[in-house]
């Protein structure tokens, strides 16, 4: 095929072809054991999680020596005010990063790089996006999911020497799949890379390219027509950002993340040698979905950050403010807030320590673990920041600028809202990764009786998938009724002056319950099971409080054991327990009792226009133009706005 063909409009995809495609890309075995995915068959095995595992002591002082540089260049080299208000990173901060080593932390240091572990890598990743959010993601756009990341997974070893030195340095990198048109169904990609002698030649347009306006190189997901010697499907691309034929068209402008590099990039007759193809042909979703499994922790780590600054000036501010004769922390409407982000932090930092810490390790397959932190840190990040605003009153809705020019402290929790809104998009919306983990968790059941419910699968199909959900079910069911945690003395290493041990009894317990009312809904549902998401974002976030729970017991275990604020981690561990209790109560309640129908029934009377009428009264004030922005492959009609930082 020759590099004039004209790429091909969008595919047309039909429902179960998109699912076809998403379900090719994921991992289909089980190598390693999970934790999480045990967990969601009913299954608690502590001894995955406990002991915590621990980094070697020459990573950790490797780590610790980089953090403390990493602190002195951000306390006196980034001003956070100044890259709010001109929405961008200086460029002597960003060569101050690069000449530390900052964009190679997670680099083998036989490329150029530190080598730091993953649990570090957070660890500076947190420290960085707590001076600048916006710094944050520059470092972990470029390093969690840029070149280096699919690289180490997958890269050729020539490929690894020829990029990955560049990337420790010099070159920061950015990853593109995102369209105009595609978002979390990958299926419909039409950016195409049309094979042409050695090279592929490239025609489509990216969006939301973070880090793409100042990348020097990309990793591009396109899609490699079928054709003599050529496999065809979604591949990945690593491409020189200064190749002719690329253009960034604009540097798009978010509510929050002021300064980060975001934009559009367009690709016209771009020539990419076959050489810079990461994998082979068909595999760019697995090698993105791969990525993704310790990728996903950067967004842990950013919320860890807030939690802790929200948890800072909650303090301070609710000890300094008083009201009706007493500091408002004393008011039990305002303490109950300040107890909630006291608890929640100490989670948080639990769960993506402890997910991390297994990443480094290896030794467990931490697919589901990765989804459930970045999943269960994001909502939770963001419900700690409102309740700082609250705390604040009117200061909180206040920006940092207004409250310093007027003479006070510029605290600027409304920008950390903005900030963290993003997190429950970024990388998996929270519906998408609910649905994403609710397909790891069935996988066993799926294993063996999905084609019980699938419409397409024959009489003799069905009657094998039948014999084998028999012996499962005869095996796995029996389990379900009883376990450890109905017994008192059970878990009691977690019994000091605070005991703990009655929250992990609860949490195998628990584990049962979710595991067969799973079990409930797939008798019930069936093939149409799939279709309610309700159910299984409430199953999801249910494993999600008993994977934070499991993390917050083990990590105050593991202070207690080094002496280090033990006492005082295992009244936080109990409070936070105590706490997502009763939101796994209310989320079990809500399984069954909820709206999900009538919802439903709503929506289709909203899109068909029976409620149009309440839309009466207002003025619409957004702008003329498309709801999407036509990306139709040709040259660019706009000014180039990439601008590399040299």
């Amino acid at each position: 095929m020759s590099a004039s063909t004209t790429p091909s409009s969008r595919p047309a995809v039909t429902e179960r072809e998109a699912r076809e495609v998403a379900e090719a890309a994921r991992e289909q075995h089980w190598r390693k054991p999970s934790f999480a995915k045990e967990l969601f068959l009913g299954r608690f095995r502590l001894d995955l999680i406990h002991p915590h595992p621990l980094p070697a002591d020459e990573a950790a002082q490797r780590g610790e020596e980089f953090l403390a540089k990493l602190r002195d260049f951000v306390e006196t080299k980034v001003d956070a005010a100044l890259i709010e208000r001109d929405a961008r990173i200086p460029d002597e901060v960003i060569d101050g990063l690069k000449e530390l080593g900052a964009f190679g932390m997670k680099i083998d240091t036989k490329y150029g790089g530190l080598g730091l572990t993953q649990v570090y890598y957070n660890k500076a990743l947190s420290l960085a996006g707590s001076a600048s959010p916006a710094i944050g993601v520059l470092l972990s756009a470029h390093q969690s999911i840029g070149v280096p990341q699919p690289l180490k997974l997958f890269g050729t070893q020539e490929q690894k020497e020829r990029f990955l030195p560049r990337c420790a340095r010099t070159d920061i990198s950015a990853f593109l799949l995102t369209e105009p048109d595609v978002g979390s169904d990958p299926a419909r990609l039409a950016t195409t890379a049309v094979p042409d002698g050695d090279d592929y030649v490239l025609d489509g347009v990216k969006l939301w390219t973070t880090n793409g306006v100042v990348a020097d190189l990309l990793v591009v997901m396109a899609r490699v027509p079928k054709g003599q010697g050529h496999k065809g499907g979604i591949t990945a691309f690593v491409v020189e950002t200064n190749s002719p034929g690329v253009t960034v068209e604009n540097r798009n402008a978010f509510m929050g993340l002021r300064g980060i590099e975001n934009g559009v990039t367009r690709f016209h007759q771009v020539r990419v040698p076959a050489a810079n193809r990461v994998g082979e042909e068909g595999q760019g979703l697995k090698i993105a979905l791969t990525t993704l499994n310790t990728g996903r922790l950067s967004l842990p780590a950013s919320c860890v950050a807030a939690g802790k600054w929200c948890l800072k000036i909650a303090r301070e501010w609710s000890a300094a403010r008083e009201q009706w004769g007493k500091p408002v922390a004393h008011h039990e409407a305002v303490g109950s807030k300040i107890s909630f982000i006291a608890a929640t932090t100490f989670a948080l930092e639990a769960v993506t320590d402890l997910a991390s810490q297994m990443a480094d390790e290896d030794r467990n397959d931490i697919r589901i673990e990765g989804a459930l932190a970045k999943l269960y840190a994001s909502e939770m990040a963001w419900t700690m920041a409102d309740e700082l605003v609250q705390i604040r009153g009117g200061r909180g809705f206040e920006t940092a600028e207004s409250l310093r020019a007027r003479g006070e402290r510029g605290v600027p929790a409304e920008q950390l809202l903005r900030d963290l809104r993003i997190n429950r998009i970024f990388e998996g919306s929270t519906e998408i990764m609910h649905l994403l983990i609710a397909r790891e968790a069935v996988d066993a059941h799926l294993s063996v009786a999905g084609d019980l419910i699938d419409p397409e699968k024959s009489l003799g199909d069905k009657a094998k998938a039948g014999a084998n959900a028999g012996v499962f079910y005869a095996k796995w069911l029996p389990k379900l009724v009883a376990g450890p945690g109905r017994l008192p003395t059970s878990y009691g290493e977690f019994k000091r002056e605070v005991d703990l041990s009655g929250h992990l009894r609860y949490v195998e317990r628990t584990s049962r319950k979710l595991a067969r009312s799973t079990f409930y809904a797939m008798s019930r549902w069936q093939g149409r099971m799939e279709s309610k998401q309700g159910f299984l974002g409430r199953i999801v976030d249910i494993g999600a409080e008993l994977f934070a729970m499991s993390a917050a017991c083990v990590r105050a275990e593991l202070l207690r054991s080094q002496g280090d604020h033990g006492r005082e981690a295992y009244q936080l561990a109990d409070v936070f327990c105590r706490q997502s209790r009763i939101r796994i109560e209310e989320l079990f309640t809500r399984l069954w009792t909820n709206t999900d129908d009538l919802d439903r029934k709503v929506v289709k009377g909203v899109l068909s226009g029976t409620y149009e009428w309440l839309e009466r009264g207002i003025v619409d004030p957004s702008g003329e133009g498309p709801w999407i922005a036509d990306a139709t492959p040709g040259p660019s009609r706009k000014e180039n706005v990439h601008r590399p930082i040299r």
